[in-house]
This record gives structure tokens, sequence and C-alpha cells, in this order.
């Protein structure tokens, strides 16, 4: 049986429901904005100091510099936590499926962030929380290095084998595709840049706590 609602009661309704599909869809998919200035790495750790905290812990634990780890994350999602790829148009108009399930920070895929929760993150471990993105990165990093012999030092080779996996890395499928070896040798640019940069920087970090000093800091 259908309801009918009175012409008056209808009409009501019909804002009321766009504003919660808004509000709904907005909290499933933004999150804080990211940093404005995303060419200074100084900058970015100054307006968000605990993803200095986490970067260095990632590169404490698998050896991926902090500048790589932060340049792989600006090329992948331009630190945007909720980020997807945009949906396909079906006949042009219509909203269609999503290219790829990568999401997050590190535009992670759903099977390679189960393995990477299985074997390294926790349970509840998330793509939108950038400690568990910066994590993933060096985690994948190592992979990449035992996989491929690709040195943890050279950002350009280790976003090539990110993009297409160290399978496809080893089979070459980066040499017929311009855009991705494009996107790889800027990476390594920003992520030089951002050593650069933290270099001259760093100790506000590593000293910024009360109980930080001397032989304590970092």
């Amino acid at each position: 049986m259908q309801t009918r609602f009175p012409p008056r009661i209808a009409a009501s309704r019909v804002p009321l429901l766009a504003g919660l599909m808004v509000f709904t869809s907005g909290c499933a998919t933004f999150g804080s904005a990211p940093p404005p200035n995303q060419d200074n790495l100084c900058e970015i750790f100054r307006e968000e100091p605990r993803w200095y905290d986490y970067a260095r812990d990632s590169e404490r634990a698998w050896g991926t510099p902090i500048a790589t780890q932060m340049a792989f994350i600006q090329q992948e999602s331009a630190f945007r936590s909720h980020v997807r790829p945009e949906r396909k148009r079906l006949l042009g108009i219509l909203p269609w499926r999503r290219p790829s399930s990568a999401y997050g920070y590190a535009q992670a895929q759903d099977p390679v962030w189960g393995e990477y929760r299985a074997d390294a993150g926790s349970l509840t471990a998330r793509r939108t929380h950038m400690k568990h993105a910066t994590d993933f990165v060096g985690w994948y990093n190592v992979r990449t290095q035992r996989m491929t012999g690709v040195s943890l030092q050279n950002p350009e080779h280790l976003y090539l084998a990110y993009h297409e996996g160290q399978g496809g890395y080893n089979r070459g499928t980066w040499r017929g595709k311009p855009a991705v070896q494009r996107s790889a040798r800027q990476v390594a640019e920003r992520a030089q840049r951002y050593q650069g940069q933290l270099s001259s920087c760093e100790s506000e970090f590593r000293c910024r706590r009360f109980y930080q000093f001397g032989p304590f800091c970092g």
C-alpha cells in the first residue's frame, strides 16, 4: 500500500531529504582540508605536526625517507584523506563504476591494503588516517626493494613500482606509459625539494614538546 502525504508535507520533505543526502555524503567524502601550501614540506608539517611524527615513525620502521613518503602521498591524493578515483560515465552522462578501489591519502587499493593490514598493520588501520598511510607507503616500498632491487633512495623507480605493482615494474609495463614516467619524475623532484626543505626545519618538529631537548629530541 502506498502512503500519500498532503501536498504541503510532501513538498516540505524534499529539502529535508536533500539536506540529509548532502550531509551524509559529505561525512563519507570529506575529511579535514588539505594543507594550502603543498610545495613546502616545512609549511605542511607546521600545519600538521603530527604528520611529521607519523612519517618519522614509518622511516624508522621501514627505511623510506620522510620526504619520499610525503612526495608519494602528495602525488597520489594531494593530501586529501577521503579521495577516490572519479567515476566513469555511462553513455557519457550517468555516474558509473570507479576505475579502481584506490582510496585515501596513499590511494591504496583494496587487495593490497588487505595484505598490508594482515602483514604489518592492525585490523583497524584506515586509509583515511595519515599514520596508516605513511606506514603503508614504507611497507610497500620495502616490498618493492625486496622484489625488484630498487633502492629506498630512488623515489622515481619506487614510484613506478608503486603505480604499476612490483610485477608490472619487473615486466617493464611503465616503459610504454609516458604519463606514469612523468609522474614518477615529478615525485622524485618533489622528494628532493622536500628533503632540502626538511633539512632546514626538522629540528622544529623533533624538539617541539616540553620534554624533548638535547639527546631526547626525536
